[in-house]
């Protein structure tokens, strides 16, 4: 068999396809932090606070974490974490294990008292929350629970959402542990 060199083949080339969405890049950074904070399935099965830290970002040498932390958030935009990295990275919070005793303390305090529980389902990367069930669709017919959760807005870390049906309340702002047992029984008034 022999080639001539230089023949061209009779096929015809279909033309190159263009993308009805173009793909999204995300810089590696990004990439990399949404591994970071990805929590496992059975995370949603979580009674606790405590059980849900799991992912990286819970385990991986604090140094790390907020070094990715940091170079993810460069940019300014408000990008998934938990409340106690924001708070450590602005300097207001010492270490990620004071931020774990400050949500441990509080699960220890709600899970005795009937009527509250865990929601750990929220979004990578954030804390969970807990509710106030009895607050729900109660004599008051709110539709939207009292929800408590933790906030690096202000240096007592725990905000409460009054029980409501329509526009989200603004939070009440609770000076921490202390603040947050002497007013339980204001937020465990409405039902």
């Amino acid at each position: 068999m022999t080639v001539e060199i230089g023949r061209e083949i009779a096929i015809p080339v279909p033309a190159p396809r263009t993308a009805a969405h173009p793909p999204l890049l995300e810089p590696l950074d990004g990439l990399q932090w949404s591994h970071a904070i990805e929590l496992p399935r059975d995370a949603a099965m979580a009674a606790r606070p405590a059980e849900i830290r799991r992912a990286w970002i819970h385990r991986a040498p604090e140094s790390e974490v907020l070094s990715l932390y940091r170079a993810v958030s460069a940019s300014g935009e408000q990008i998934p974490c938990p409340w106690w990295l924001r708070a450590l990275a602005e300097g207001r919070l010492a270490t990620r294990a004071d931020g774990f005793r400050v949500e441990d303390r509080v699960a220890q305090l709600l899970a005795r008292r009937p009527g509250w529980e865990y929601v750990p389902w929220v979004a990578d990367g954030e804390s969970g929350y807990w509710e106030f069930v009895p607050s729900e669709r109660g004599r008051s017919g709110h539709h939207i629970p009292t929800t408590l959760l933790h906030t690096s807005r202000h240096d007592g870390w725990i905000d409460v959402l009054p029980a409501h049906s329509g526009t989200t309340p603004a939070p009440i702002a609770v000076a921490g542990l202390a603040g947050l047992r002497s007013r339980l029984g204001e937020f465990e008034a409405v039902r």
